[in-house]
């Protein structure tokens, strides 16, 4: 119960997100696929499971293939709990994904310490929440200290560095997957 490969997958949320990623109207995509505007709207609000044959011609309107809109697709459940590892300590450091599955919203907790020097670049933005502890995190050139209860939101193409600057240190990062367009390219300077 709750888990998400028990649950077919809804292609719908991925085909929308992909077509307002590329700005196209259902007009544009029925003109490119010869899909009707209304099963494409259908299909968009998991009111219609398009065929293989349709997905493949939607996905070429789409300018992507049917396996990476499966890909992107959500399990068909709308609710799915996780549970925590219970009462015995784990080896530190440790990293778990606190959402499963393939969404639009990505989190993962951390505990302990990890590379410190590696350098971190997301695509679209991200909240990171102490639980416990303190971190150091270095981003823009600036360097900053959190501690238990504190939160730091990068925008996303923001690089960034932390480390845990206690032993006993959680903390929950938050982000809108990478596989979704959340953001435009910004222009380079």
């Amino acid at each position: 119960m709750g888990d998400h490969k028990e649950q077919p997958l809804r292609v719908g949320a991925a085909v929308r997100r992909r077509r307002r990623a590329l700005e196209l109207t259902l007009a544009v995509v029925s003109a490119r696929s010869g899909l009707s505007v209304p099963f494409l709207s259908q299909i968009e609000n998991d009111r219609a499971r398009p065929s293989t044959s349709s997905l493949e011609k939607l996905a070429d309107a789409l300018r992507t293939t049917a396996v990476e809109l499966l890909a992107a697709a959500d399990p068909a459940c709308s609710v799915d709990v996780v549970r925590g590892d219970g009462c015995e300590p784990l080896p530190q450091p440790r990293s778990r994904s606190l959402v499963r599955g393939h969404h639009q919203m990505h989190a993962s907790e951390f505990t302990g310490d990890h590379d410190a020097g590696r350098e971190f670049q997301y695509r679209n933005d991200q909240l990171m929440y102490v639980a416990d502890g303190a971190v150091e995190i270095e981003a823009e050139g600036r360097a900053y200290r959190l501690g238990r209860g504190d939160t730091l939101y990068l925008t996303g193409g923001v690089r960034h560095r932390w480390r845990a600057a206690e032993s006993d240190t959680r903390v929950i990062v938050v982000a809108v997957a990478e596989h979704i367009e959340a953001v435009r390219d910004r222009p380079r300077r």
